[in-house]
């Protein structure tokens, strides 16, 4: 099979996850995209409040445009501060 996906996953349970995967259908293999997508959105948003209390909500989704886009496509998308 190859190098394993996880240090601490048993081969033998990585293929039974890796058998399940692929028998999903690609609309739930979507679904569990976006939802992990979602999550990590929300623990960075957490993250910035947490770092940034005295933001705004907009300057909070500001700063998240920053960190998921990076700095040259934020800067197009968003302009300067």
């Amino acid at each position: 099979m190859g190098n394993p996906l996880s240090e601490d996953t048993s081969p033998e349970a990585e293929r039974i996850q890796l058998d399940i995967l692929r028998r999903l259908p690609p609309w739930r293999k979507a679904q569990m995209v976006a939802d992990g997508w979602e999550c990590s959105r929300e623990l960075a948003m957490a993250g910035l409040r947490r770092r940034h209390p005295e933001d705004s909500e907009q300057a909070l989704r500001r700063r998240l445009a920053w960190l998921m886009l990076g700095d040259e496509l934020a800067l197009r998308v968003y302009g300067e501060s």
